[in-house]
């Protein structure tokens, strides 16, 4: 981080490394923007007559341009200072377009196809354009060409989001997206390479490695209280009558967010910003954890997709792709979650690796039984990880991280 940043939007060492309000504000609508994705993920794994590959497709393609949307976001406010108005006045835009993409979401592939794709688009090209503009004359970053590049790869995006947002077919949409979408995330890998500009080069850029760790921590819990929204929510919209089988599954969903939120924490989760202030590179490993947090909020969002119908239907059979949901979320997350383990201690643990082998080992024997059975063995296993986590560390020394990054 730089002692004495030449102009104010740079953050010192005094700056402070705590989310700002306007951050947390920024989070609200990211709540409400995963409770539209959960809302997709129900129709596409319950409305007949739907390609499931397909729209499950289409709604990770939704899912990584609002992630994008937040992690690019948390960037920019880690590497500059959040109370700086050319900051604030970014991170407004953010959440104004934001809504409405979350708004646009649940229909994104469909009607509201063109709304999405602008919103989306309006997020890029208005926020850089007003940075641009409120810092006028003068050089307001360590690296000032890298607006220029951002929008120079947001442009070349803009014309598959568009056509995408206008045609018909879903197909081509989706072909187009994908392609946008690659893009948008292999320029911010990348360091956004353009001619004459160069490329970004993140290991030269000062930022707040804990300010950046614990924006992760928080949008990780945000999952966490989407999932607990999700499940309340469904089970209250029943009539909430308090029967065996409903307030089962109520129950095993609320032990499993429990669960995540320990198997998270423990210990990696917790150490996080140690770890990325000891890298030998910081910025490299601020950015490599963003993907595997993504995997890691989409076990959670897929977790919570399975409750939801676990709680609608807890004695119905097993329809073979719900347990993509109930079996697949937890797996999804202890996925994501060992190469986090590795990202902060260079090391994966035995439990991680177990109990994803095991979720997928019980899968032929799940097909049969009812949706509560299932969810149950998920919530085992994810105890059993927790357990190990518990014992292992019993009499011993606090683990310090040591990332190989």
């Amino acid at each position: 981080m730089a002692d004495t940043p030449a102009d104010p939007l740079l953050r010192a060492e005094s700056s402070s490394q705590r989310a700002t309000f306007l951050e947390l504000f920024l989070d609200l609508v990211f709540v409400f923007a995963l409770t539209r994705v959960s809302q997709r993920l129900v129709e596409d794994f319950t409305t007949d007559q739907r390609i499931l590959l397909s729209e499950a497709g289409q709604t990770l393609v939704l899912f990584l341009a609002l992630w994008l949307i937040w992690a690019s976001t948390a960037w920019v406010t880690s590497a500059l200072e959040p109370e700086a108005f050319p900051v604030q006045g970014v991170v407004v835009i953010t959440v104004v377009c934001s809504m409405v993409v979350a708004v646009a979401l649940p229909r994104g592939f469909g009607e509201r196809a063109l709304v999405f794709a602008v919103a989306y688009l309006a997020v890029q090209f208005g926020r850089i354009g007003f940075f641009l503009f409120a810092t006028r004359g003068r050089t307001a970053t360590a690296d000032p060409a890298a607006p220029r590049r951002v929008l120079f790869w947001s442009a070349l995006t803009a014309v598959p989001w568009l056509v995408g947002g206008i045609v018909d077919e879903s197909v081509l949409r989706g072909v187009l997206w994908t392609v946008a979408i690659t893009v948008d995330y292999l320029g911010f890998a990348l360091g956004w390479p353009t001619p004459r500009l160069g490329r970004s080069q993140y290991g030269e850029q000062p930022f707040a490695g804990e300010h950046l760790a614990e924006r992760y921590q928080q949008f990780l819990l945000i999952a966490l209280g989407e999932l607990i929204l999700v499940t309340g929510v469904t089970f209250s919209g029943g009539g909430g009558a308090f029967t065996p089988d409903r307030t089962s599954a109520l129950g095993l969903a609320l032990l499993t967010t429990v669960l995540l939120w320990r198997i998270y924490f423990y210990r990696a989760g917790h150490v996080l910003p140690i770890a990325i202030i000891r890298a030998r590179n910081p910025t490299r490993l601020g950015l490599s954890i963003a993907y595997t947090h993504l995997i890691m909020i989409a076990g959670i969002v897929l977790t919570g997709v399975g409750y939801e119908l676990t709680i609608t239907h807890p004695f119905g059979h097993v329809v073979p792709s719900w347990l993509i949901t109930i079996l697949g979320g937890p797996a999804l997350f202890l996925a994501g979650r060992a190469g986090f383990e590795f990202q902060v201690f260079g090391r994966v643990s035995r439990p991680r690796v177990a109990g994803l082998v095991l979720l997928g080992a019980v899968v032929p024997a799940m097909v049969r039984l009812p949706l509560l059975a299932v969810a149950g063995t998920a919530a085992g296993v994810l105890l059993g990880v927790a357990l190990s986590d518990l014992r292992r560390s019993r009499g011993q020394a606090p683990e310090q991280p040591a990332p190989p990054i």
